[in-house]
């Protein structure tokens, strides 16, 4: 009998995937991951992690399988925490969850699972995991969860094959409803329980306090680039080459105090805000919200515009660093001067956009077919062929 460790979270998910492994005539065990001990920065006076914690052992008692805690809170704050601080110092917008899934619950939590003689961990992600045959070695596909609402195959877009070798996702052809039907019906505490809303396993946590933790106030100019200003207007220059093209088009605008912004508000500190955000400004007496189109942590300043469709929010190509891109499907690695059309997703939940891959020495250029609105540094890009993932990278 194959024995299978499941991330058991306190949520209905991950209890309906332990619920159909089971049935599915595997070995279970249950694990809890207790990443956080820090409630001061928890949005209400319940302690998440212990409450959902106290869920998942309920669970693993009414399905009858073991049920343990492991306190990987140590690994939590060096790998993702100390990053987060790191990247929003520097004035990029890191994606913790990402992160979560490559470094912690498939790495650290995978070795504590195969060392107590698991053959897969499993998860209660909406994806879906295909195995194919590429010259004779099996080659294992990401592949996007059956219910659209939900597929969360972008969270695990940093996976190896390693990784997908031992993984299981017992609910990626499910719906939500069909899921909490199954938990209804089995009884199961957390059938009602709403999603978690806060970062990966820490629980609700209010980020500009959980930042204002090691990032100290500070407080800087906000400025208004007015739609029509001339920087949108000025002629493009000649390329010699298509990624001179790409390189230029993925290059965000340089603002300056001088852009012929003008003065609209203060703010506590650049590195608190990200591009495309609208709220926590607290500028008013605007014609259209506010969004930000650009932030400057050298020289603390945040530059905003006017709408949804303020021409500061638009990019029309991206870059990765070579070091930063990432292939699940590794037979389909991209070679200098070769590309591939493909479909993408530049944060979570947003629709698939038809866009092409043109690989240089000087990085991975993800040029869309339509402008995207808030390209954001250090989010994740993942691309798509159908429903199949097959890459990612930081965007830079």
């Amino acid at each position: 009998m194959k024995r299978v460790v499941v991330g058991l979270s306190g949520g209905v998910d991950s209890s309906v995937a332990a619920y159909l492994l089971k049935e599915q005539g595997y070995e279970v065990i249950g694990l809890f991951m207790k990443n956080w001990h820090d409630d001061s920065v928890t949005i209400s006076n319940e302690c998440p992690w212990l409450e959902d914690s106290n869920d998942a052992l309920l669970v693993a008692e009414k399905l009858g399988i073991p049920f343990q805690t492991v306190d990987l809170s140590e690994q939590y704050k060096d790998k993702i925490v100390d990053y987060m601080f790191k990247e929003y110092e520097n004035g990029r917008t890191p994606n913790p969850d990402v992160l979560c899934n490559r470094e912690i619950k498939f790495d650290v939590f995978m070795k504590i699972a195969l060392s107590l003689g698991a053959d897969f961990v499993a998860t209660g992600h909406y994806c879906r995991k295909g195995e194919i045959d590429v010259d004779g070695k099996p080659v294992y596909q990401l592949l996007a969860g059956k219910d659209d609402n939900k597929d969360q195959s972008y969270f695990l877009c940093q996976l190896s094959q390693e990784q997908l070798a031992k993984s299981l996702f017992p609910i990626g052809e499910l719906t939500k409803p069909q899921v909490r039907e199954i938990a209804t019906k089995m009884e199961l505490v957390t059938a009602e329980k709403k999603d978690s809303q806060g970062l990966c396993f820490i629980g609700k946590v209010r980020l500009p306090e959980f930042l204002q933790q090691q990032l100290q106030p500070k407080e800087g100019l906000i400025y208004e680039i007015p739609a029509n200003s001339e920087i949108y207007n000025q002629e493009k220059p000649v390329f010699s080459s298509l990624e001179e093209q790409l390189q230029f088009e993925s290059t965000s605008i340089e603002y300056n105090p001088q852009s012929s912004g003008k003065v609209v508000g203060k703010h506590q500190g650049a590195h608190y805000f990200t591009i495309g955000q609208r709220k926590g400004l607290n500028v008013g007496g605007t014609k259209e919200a506010l969004f930000i189109i650009a932030t400057d942590v050298k020289t603390n300043s945040i530059y905003t515009g006017q709408g949804a469709n303020h021409p500061g929010l638009f990019k029309k190509a991206l870059r990765i660093q070579p070091s930063e891109i990432h292939w699940i499907r590794q037979d389909l690695t991209l070679n200098d001067g070769e590309s591939m059309e493909v479909l993408v997703r530049i944060r979570y939940r947003q629709e698939l956009q038809k866009a092409t891959l043109h690989k240089f020495q000087s990085g991975l250029y993800v040029s869309f077919e339509s402008p995207q609105s808030a390209i954001t540094e250090g989010q994740f890009a993942a691309w798509y062929l159908n429903d199949e993932l097959i890459g990612s990278g930081v965007i830079s």
